[in-house]
Formats: C-alpha cells, sequence, structure tokens
C-alpha cells in the first residue's frame, strides 16, 4: 500500500498543475492543434508515409507522443526548480517520505499530466483523419513508458539545474531537438542513410514508432527491439535519479 507521505506528495504534485490547467493542459492541445493544421495543410497531398494512411493521420500520433513526452518532462522538472527558487524543497526533505516514494510521487504525477495532454491532443485532432487502433495495447505500453522517461529526465534536470536558465538550456538543447528529430513529423526512411543512421541514436525516435505502430500496424523497425530500447533507457535514467535523490546531490548539500 502507499504511504500517506508518498499519497500527500502525489497529491500536491497534481493539484499543482491542475490549478493551472489553462496553461498546463489547454496550451500544448492548442500547440498541437496548431502543428496538425499547418502541417497536415502543407502536407497532406504531398507525403504520404504509410500505404493506406494519410499525412495528417499519420501525424496524429507523433503530435500525441511529442505532447506526452514535452509535458511529462515540464511537470517534475518545473516543480523541482520552483520549489528550490522559492524555498519550499526544505519542508518536502523534512517530511518522512524516503527517496524511493519521492521518486515515485513526482514521476507518477509526471505521467498523470503527459498522458492528461496527450488524450487531449487526440480527442482534439481525431476529427481530421480515420485513426485506426491495430495494437491498443503497444500505444499504452508506449506512452507510459514515454511519459516515465521523460519525468525521471525532469527530475534529474531539476535537481541538476539551480535558476530557470539552466533548466531552459537543458530544455532546449535536449528535449526539444531530440523531441522533434524523433520522426514526429516524418518517415526515418525519408532521409539520408547518415541521418538515419543518426535517428536511430536518438531513444525519443523509439518511443514515437513504437507508439505509432498501436495505431497503424505499420513502424520503421520493429516494435519489440523499440520497446527493449525504450525499457533499458527507462531503467537506466531511473538508476541514475534514484542515486541523485539517495546521495541528497544539490538537494541536501
Amino acid at each position: 500500500m502507499f504511504s500517506s507521505p508518498f499519497l500527500t506528495l502525489f497529491y500536491k504534485e497534481i493539484w499543482r498543475f491542475w490549478k493551472v490547467a489553462t496553461q498546463t493542459i489547454t496550451a500544448p492541445v492548442l500547440t498541437a492543434l496548431l502543428y496538425l493544421l499547418i502541417f497536415g495543410h502543407a502536407l497532406e497531398n504531398h507525403v504520404q508515409v504509410y500505404d493506406g494512411v494519410t499525412y495528417t493521420a499519420f501525424l496524429i500520433p507523433g503530435l500525441v507522443m511529442m505532447s506526452v513526452l514535452q509535458n511529462a518532462f515540464a511537470n517534475s522538472s518545473s516543480s523541482l526548480i520552483q520549489s528550490k527558487i522559492n524555498g519550499s524543497l526544505v519542508f518536502a526533505l523534512l517530511a518522512p517520505i524516503s527517496y524511493m516514494e519521492w521518486f515515485g510521487a513526482y514521476l507518477l504525477a509526471a505521467v498523470v499530466r503527459g498522458i492528461v495532454v496527450g488524450l487531449g491532443v487526440f480527442l482534439v485532432t481525431c476529427w481530421f483523419a480515420h485513426i485506426p487502433f491495430v495494437a491498443p495495447w503497444w500505444i499504452v505500453i508506449f506512452a507510459l513508458f514515454g511519459a516515465a522517461i521523460l519525468g525521471s529526465m525532469g527530475i534529474i534536470a531539476g535537481i541538476w539545474s539551480d535558476k530557470f536558465d539552466q533548466l531552459a538550456s537543458f530544455q532546449n538543447f535536449l528535449i526539444m531537438p531530440a523531441t522533434f528529430l524523433s520522426g514526429v513529423f516524418y518517415s526515418i526512411h525519408s532521409l539520408p542513410a547518415f541521418w538515419q543512421k543518426v535517428s536511430r541514436l536518438n531513444p525519443f525516435f523509439y518511443m514515437v514508432d513504437g507508439f505509432r505502430y498501436g495505431f497503424f500496424g505499420q513502424s520503421d523497425v520493429n516494435p519489440l527491439l523499440s520497446l527493449t530500447i525504450v525499457a533499458i533507457f527507462f531503467v537506466f535514467l531511473s538508476t541514475i535519479t534514484v542515486h541523485m535523490l539517495k546521495s541528497g546531490y544539490k538537494l541536501r548539500h
């Protein structure tokens, strides 16, 4: 069973982003809709990635997953940096809660926000194209793994950063490029051979590709390979995050 401190911290993190839902949920949904309207309108009659799948239909799962990833990262990272700057982090550190519960509360809240925004994006974009659900469990698995991975990365970024400028650098020079170059707007098979190899070094690509497979039953790589890489990446990042929390890096020292 979950402890009371864990549930309290988890509830605080959920309530934190829910109180400003216009900013944390509505705004990213609107952004994704604008991406769909612009790219879908411009490329609908010029690009077809999979047989029998329109470009707009191809684009929608990518936008959903991009929204899941970016918002999961934003939730945990912004919460930690805000707590550091306003001095409220000390109250969480003094609470009778283990570092594993601390990690779980922040991670689970990030997953919740990522999934909520992803569902919102899907609900407002699915009207623009027919979206099948060939393998729904793949959709769920990759969405949860993707949100958890970016939630963990957000905790790392929040712990490492001492001010908003450092967090913005982490997001602008790592998260955003990795997300936009993950095949959200294109198939890597449309790229030159060199850039295809570079794309395969990006773990975000496997999250998006595996997620899209759940809708169409088609993907750039085998979904089992994508799941293996994503799972290994999650374990790797979680290990680093838990170690940082356990050691008190930039939290207690």
